[in-house]
């Protein structure tokens, strides 16, 4: 094959591989994101916590919307405290108040970013679009736990205080252009069923409840 040839194929190889590298830049990212709870990740693993261990976490909720979406967003509760170990539900409250209906989509995270990998969501209303009609009201739950390792791990045993962060966007797309997904958890779509343990027994898996106002 002729010297130019031979260079060409090189660069049009190059080229595929940069390509293909840069596509799966995003999903290896986030798995690494997810396994390592690196940059504030929350660990997405479904399971329920292993029930209520010594020790507790402060949890603060913080509500966000983006610019743009008429919505009023706050949290159910400002803050909790919550046994290591333990499950515990929590509601988002969402309401438009736009004349017509309006989807939107929550990305989150959690502060400090150390304590990313001991904060375990069991599901949640991330990532999944929600519709509001004009003037509608919906309640968003959410289920998490601590994990009780948070507390023997030198650089998170003198975390004392965990926030959860929601931010609602129009769409993914608005999110990636204003910030929302650089240190957003690793799931998009609709996440299995998850069950919560209840006197034994499993409960339904979570659902919004909407309330027309």
């Amino acid at each position: 094959m002729p010297r130019n040839g031979i260079l060409a194929a090189g660069l049009v190889a190059g080229i595929f591989g940069m390509v293909g590298l840069s596509f799966a830049a995003v999903p290896l990212y986030r798995m690494f994101c997810e396994a390592t709870g690196y940059n504030g990740t929350p660990q997405l693993r479904g399971a329920a916590g292993p029930g209520a261990a010594e020790g507790t976490m402060q949890v603060r909720f913080d509500a966000n919307t983006s610019p743009g979406l008429p919505w009023r967003f706050t949290p159910g509760q400002a803050v909790v405290t919550v046994p290591l170990g333990e499950d515990r539900l929590a509601f988002y409250t969402g309401r438009n108040q736009g004349a017509q209906a309006i989807t939107g989509v929550a990305t989150y995270n959690v502060t400090p970013e150390k304590a990313g990998r001991y904060f375990h969501k069991t599901a949640c209303f991330c990532f999944d679009e929600q519709t509001l009609a004009a003037g509608q009201q919906m309640d968003f739950p959410l289920s998490f736990w601590v994990d009780p390792a948070i507390a023997s791990d030198p650089d998170t045993r003198d975390v004392r205080t965990i926030t959860l962060s929601y931010t609602f966007f129009r769409s993914l797309d608005d999110a990636e252009r204003n910030g929302g997904l650089d240190r957003a958890g690793p799931h998009v779509g609709k996440r299995a069923e998850a069950t919560l343990p209840q006197r034994g027994r499993a409960t339904p898996p979570l659902s919004p409840r909407a309330i027309s106002r």
